[in-house]
């Protein structure tokens, strides 16, 4: 009896040791909320875009303003360190699809693409959160 309860405290013991030394698959959200300045680089040119995030676990809702794509509505997701923003506007009359994929750094930074109009205009974007 004693050599099974030995038994099964080691199995037990073992099984913990196993799942504490496995990586977790379940990732931490990146913490996007809040209000961020972006530099925005494309062959058009460099913008000075601003853009306000509310994050309810993975899902972004917001505002963004720029003199080059005006002021619009935002959704997006947040997958670990990956944010991807997206927002419809309009250009020449006609509605184009806006969409960043950035990546959260180490120093709080969001860095990533933006792709206007399915390819037609695409650049590099960073973001610094401001200050609350």
């Amino acid at each position: 009896m004693r050599s099974s309860h030995l038994r099964s405290s080691i199995v037990l013991l073992l099984g913990l040791l196993s799942a504490m030394a496995t990586p977790g698959t379940v990732q931490a959200q990146a913490d996007v909320a809040g209000s961020w300045t972006l530099s925005v680089s494309t062959d058009n040119g460099v913008t000075s875009p601003s853009m306000t995030l509310e994050q309810d676990g993975s899902v972004l809702t917001g505002h963004y303003s720029s003199n080059a794509l005006g002021d619009q509505d935002v959704s997006g997701t947040v997958d670990g360190n990956a944010v991807t923003i997206s927002f419809d506007t309009s250009l020449q009359g006609q509605s184009v699809g806006v969409v960043y994929r950035g990546t959260l750094g180490d120093d709080g930074r969001l860095t990533g693409t933006i792709d206007i109009a399915d390819g037609m205009l695409t650049g590099s974007f960073t973001a610094t959160r401001n200050a609350p």
